[in-house]
């Protein structure tokens, strides 16, 4: 398994290792173990798998504050995705600052997301299948998003002059500025 860090302190990229034969592959997608050796010590509770009809439909930015905050470990089980985190934790060194990276079905990659920084992603293929873990159960009252556009975050989704399919509660979602985060740098989350 290769674990990558990101400019962004605690958000890596893991790829784990595929065993291909005549018949297809074999990968271990997470495992417990593994995860402690790189110290990366998280529990999961709740497993979500999204698909999205066409490429350039947008989900995100989205949060779950505490008590109910989310770590998230993100893979796209078909097609293709660019997925995002931002660091939201006041305080924070790179807070407003994003990263993302390509997954898809063929590169296999996943995204550890932890709880303090918004997620988001846009397809980039038809019929593309996003499978993820959770570390807290969904809590609606702790809910929330950032617009996807937001000119302080400033996030290149490769879009060029492409408007995103979005929900409605995404088209509405408020800018950073003036968004006052539930969460601190340093704190346990």
């Amino acid at each position: 398994m290769q674990i990558e860090s990101t400019k962004l302190e605690g958000v890596v990229i893991i790829t784990p290792r595929r065993f291909a034969d005549s018949r297809g592959f074999f990968s271990e997608s997470w495992s417990k173990r593994q995860m402690a050796e790189h110290g990366l010590d998280q529990d999961w509770v709740q497993d979500n798998h999204s698909m999205s009809d066409e490429a350039g439909t947008l989900r995100g930015l989205h949060y779950q504050s505490p008590p109910h905050a989310q770590a998230k470990l993100v893979r796209c089980g078909r097609g293709v995705i660019f997925d995002v985190a931002v660091d939201i934790r006041k305080g924070s060194p790179t807070y407003g600052a994003w990263v993302g990276v390509e997954l898809s079905y063929e590169n296999g990659r996943q995204m550890l997301v932890p709880a303090g920084f918004l997620h988001g992603f846009v397809t980039r293929a038809p019929q593309s299948e996003i499978i993820y873990k959770c570390s807290d159960y969904y809590a609606p009252e702790c809910d929330g998003a950032i617009r996807y556009d937001c000119p302080m975050i400033g996030i290149d989704w490769g879009l060029g002059d492409t408007k995103p399919a979005l929900s409605d509660k995404d088209a509405a979602a408020p800018t950073l500025e003036g968004f006052d985060s539930p969460f601190t740098y340093g704190a346990a989350q």
